[in-house]
């Protein structure tokens, strides 16, 4: 499930699922002991352009490359790595770009 992968980059756990009036799942995924809650709500079309939310990931424990090999074996692929910027850009696997900047 899509998720469970975004869950699992970001250290996240299941919060809550949800089906509203219309029979449209909802899942909310939050870190233990509070905080940000992310909720994911699903549309019918596929990506075709620019995502509509970019989320840059500053990895706190660990380098930058070793958060790039954590989250390409939670199914991400690398897009690019280009020297002239401080950040590597994946894609999750639905196509949806996301950077990996340098750690904090």
């Amino acid at each position: 499930m899509r998720w469970l992968r975004s869950g699992a980059a970001l250290g996240y756990r299941l919060v809550k699922r949800f089906t509203d009036a219309n029979g449209v799942e909802y899942v909310e995924i939050g870190a233990d002991g509070g905080g940000l809650v992310l909720l994911f709500q699903p549309v019918p079309e596929g990506k075709v352009a620019k995502n509509r939310l970019h989320l840059d990931l500053a990895p706190t424990g660990g380098s930058q490359a070793d958060e790039v090999c954590r989250l390409v074996g939670l199914g991400a692929r690398q897009l690019a790595d280009d020297p002239e910027f401080p950040w590597i850009v994946l894609a999750d696997p639905e196509g949806n770009e996301f950077c990996v900047l340098p750690a904090r």
